[in-house]
């Protein structure tokens, strides 16, 4: 009997850990002046999850991503005017490694030889008239020289980038 519960117990355990690993087909980030839709997220080239679950590990990448982004677009952009971008593919600084069996989770080598890449349309919309239209395929080969190395925070190396490409692409033209 006490075997029963342990197995109960166990498959109500693993369907939960199941549930929690629900991903969005194609999840939509939002905060101030910018949109971000992330297209079919699996195929992209490299946003693994270090020791985390990989759908809370993405969420979490996205919305860092569109908060950094809107920090400096609502510098930027007319208060009428929104940044609305279609990623494809998104590229991390860095690579994971397999730490086989040293600790419980795989690293993130972040090093020259992994630069971040990011490739998406994008439009600037003045209430429904779009403005502004293109599409983008950035790298930042030289990502470790623009960035502290002392900072710490999230997503730094892909948000600089995104920023860099903000002020020198967008602004420019507006």
């Amino acid at each position: 009997m006490k075997l029963t519960y342990i197995l109960f117990a166990g498959v109500l355990t693993s369907t939960a850990v199941i549930a929690a690993d629900e991903t969005v087909e194609n999840p939509v980030t939002e905060q101030g002046v910018v949109k971000i839709e992330w297209q079919d997220p699996k195929s992209f080239r490299d946003v693994k999850a270090v020791g985390d679950i990989q759908s809370r590990y993405e969420k979490r990448t996205f919305d860092t991503l569109t908060k950094n982004l809107n920090r400096e677009a609502s510098k930027t952009l007319k208060s009428e005017q929104k940044l609305e971008m279609l990623v494809t593919d998104l590229d991390l600084a860095g690579d994971v490694r397999p730490t086989f069996g040293a600790t419980m989770n795989d690293i993130r080598l972040v090093e020259e030889l992994y630069p971040p890449r990011i490739t998406f349309s994008y439009k600037i919309l003045e209430g429904d008239k779009v403005i502004m239209a293109g599409d983008e395929k950035l790298t930042d080969m030289g990502f470790m020289q623009r960035v502290g190395r002392a900072s710490d925070k999230p997503m730094r190396y892909e948000s600089k980038m995104l920023t860099d490409w903000l002020k020198k692409t967008v602004e420019p033209k507006l």
